[in-house]
């Protein structure tokens, strides 16, 4: 991958980010984790971009200052450190005057880090432009010198206390969403590159100020692991975001509909009632139709319910120590299966139309994601499939298949 494009990949995350979560803000103004994240994915989007030595040189040239873009991106870091640690506090939670009291006490430290940077490299005197070395070749230039330690203080403290504060909240949370742990496990490696990254640099910068050379720590080790940590966190913050979203679930569980869809989609033809899609249906839309779909496949099989096979599928669950909930999922799962095979035999005129009944067996009220899961995996609803070709085949020795 070219290397122009390599730090335009953390942004195009950031910015995903940003347009998921910015109508969500338009409607929830007041909530203040809203707008952290907002304003945490505006900050970060550009950071790696104008970190890159060709956007440096653009910059101190456009603005006409001798490494202007220092303070620039010196700045935009220490903001977006404070803005990630804030956003951990709010998106972790807790009593909330606890949380307001961390929170001011975050603004607070890295505000007055970044007026310093600022305020530091104004009356500090750096008159060589340097694109890629700037934080070793001034080492032991006073005030840019000090510039550059406040910087790295306050990245070093604002990576560790997110590293920590994800870390921990990850250990804690075997219960949440897999959205969330994937995004907090994506945080804490990001953290752990972003320590090294650091690493390297208060290498070089001490090594300066004890008259050794190791700059290639700084020009060479560092970047390739900001990159990679920039990416992560990017990565990290868009999982939750994306994941946890109603858009993402209604296309999991529109996905996960498709083996009972397929099955029921020609039954529930014959009920009179299915309604074409257009191509440019949305996916809420899309998802209701498939679940009336496979509603009224299941309506149209309910005279070939036999509560027998319900019965033994529930029996043969149960025996292998499933919940009451799953053996319940997969019993019904296997009289759909079974009840598929005949009536489509029924359709080839392999088994006679079953009887009229007054009340034949309903199907319990579950979710349908867990009846697809269990119409497709089940083994046990798989034999309860085959046992109504068996069925079908002692009458006509052509199996025929849903």
């Amino acid at each position: 991958m070219s290397g122009r494009l390599l730090p335009l990949l953390p942004a195009s995350l950031m910015v995903l980010a940003l347009l998921i979560k910015v109508p969500t803000l338009r409607r929830d103004r007041g909530r203040p984790l809203k707008r952290t994240a907002c304003g945490l994915l505006a900050v970060g989007a550009p950071i790696n971009f104008l970190a890159t030595p060709s956007t440096i040189a653009a910059v101190n040239h456009r603005t006409g200052v001798v490494n202007f873009s220092a303070p620039l991106v010196f700045g935009l870091c220490t903001v977006f450190s404070g803005l990630c640690v804030v956003l951990v506090l709010q998106w972790r939670g807790g009593p909330p005057a606890a949380v307001r009291r961390a929170t001011r006490l975050t603004a607070a430290l890295f505000g007055t880090a970044t007026a310093a940077i600022v305020v530091l490299f104004v009356i500090g005197d750096a008159p060589v432009e340097r694109l890629r070395d700037l934080d070793t070749y001034y080492a032991t230039t006073p005030w840019i010198r000090e510039m550059i330690v406040c910087f790295l203080a306050a990245h070093t403290l604002g990576t560790s206390a997110l590293t920590w504060l994800c870390a921990r909240w990850l250990t804690r949370a075997e219960h949440a969403l897999r959205p969330l742990r994937t995004g907090l496990a994506l945080i804490v490696v990001a953290g752990l590159m972003d320590l090294a990254y650091l690493a390297a640099k208060w290498a070089s910068v001490v090594a300066r100020w004890t008259g050794h050379d190791l700059v290639y720590l700084s020009t060479d080790v560092a970047p390739p692991l900001a990159g990679a940590a920039g990416l992560l966190l990017g990565a990290g913050f868009v999982v939750p975001l994306v994941g946890g979203s109603a858009t993402w679930v209604a296309l999991g569980q529109y996905r996960r509909l498709r083996p009972l869809w397929k099955a029921l989609r020609g039954f529930a033809a014959t009920q009179g009632r299915t309604v074409p899609l257009a191509w440019w249906s949305p996916l809420g839309i899309r998802l209701v139709h498939r679940e009336s779909v496979i509603d009224d496949g299941i309506l149209a099989l309910a005279g070939w319910f036999d509560p027998r096979v319900r019965s033994a599928a529930y029996e043969a669950a149960r025996g292998r120590g499933m919940s009451e909930a799953q053996a319940a999922t997969i019993a019904d799962a296997a009289v759909l299966a079974s009840a598929c095979r005949l009536k489509a035999a029924a359709a080839r005129g392999s088994v006679p139309e079953p009887a009229a009944v007054p009340e034949p067996y309903r199907l319990g009220r579950r979710p349908l994601t867990a009846l697809a899961h269990a119409f497709r995996t089940s083994d046990i609803v798989a034999a309860a499939r085959d046992a109504a070709i068996a069925g079908t085949a002692e009458r006509n020795p052509d199996p025929v298949g849903a």
